[in-house]
């Protein structure tokens, strides 16, 4: 069974962006040192145009070979005219509103995404399943996330978009590593305790 993994940034609040999903306010966290560690630990995690922009495009996938992300998510690359926001990846949007794909390369998942992604979880294969977000979604399929990798920037934002948009309900996951960075970022992972 393959990993679903919530690979997030947030603030120290738990929160992912302000109440519209805005999360440039971290991007001056994302340094030099920073960029090395995801390079080295999580390339396929980063846009394509970003890879390219580095000179990393041509870097295999070390965790992930899926990307499922909601259409606010999708939207952000979207509106800067990237269609295929994640080419190195097979990639999936899920969208009641986005009635048509805008390329060849994503999928559009309108029904039963759970569904989707439990199909996705039993293929055969060593790499995992990058959850981009948003909120919205990561509180649909919060029964199905496997791991957890928080990225938790230096800020507090008192009010804002959640890691998790659902009801209550009690979910327990297990410590397995924490990276600290200079600037003060700090990178934990979890994994679901079932």
């Amino acid at each position: 069974m393959r990993k679903l993994t919530y690979f997030v940034a947030c603030s120290i609040d738990g929160f992912i962006g302000d109440e519209s999903g805005d999360a440039s306010f971290m991007y001056p966290f994302v340094d030099e040192e920073f960029i090395g560690f995801l390079t080295a630990e999580y390339p396929e995690t980063m846009a394509s145009h970003a890879r390219r922009a580095l000179g990393v495009h041509d870097l295999p996938p070390r965790r992930f070979d899926t990307v499922v992300q909601g259409r606010g998510s999708y939207d952000v690359g979207l509106k800067e005219g990237f269609t295929s926001p994640y080419d190195h990846l097979r990639q999936y949007v899920a969208s009641r509103t986005l009635t048509e794909s805008p390329d060849p390369q994503v999928e559009i998942v309108a029904d039963d995404l759970l569904g989707k992604v439990r199909e996705l979880k039993a293929e055969d294969g060593e790499l995992g399943i990058y959850l981009c977000g948003g909120a919205q979604l990561a509180g649909q399929l919060r029964d199905e996330i496997d791991e957890l990798v928080i990225k938790t920037y230096p800020v507090a934002l008192g009010t804002g978009m959640p890691m998790f948009a659902a009801g209550f309900s009690v979910a327990e996951f297990a410590l397995d590593e924490v990276r600290l960075f200079k600037n003060g970022v700090l990178v934990r992972t979890y994994s679901r305790k079932r």
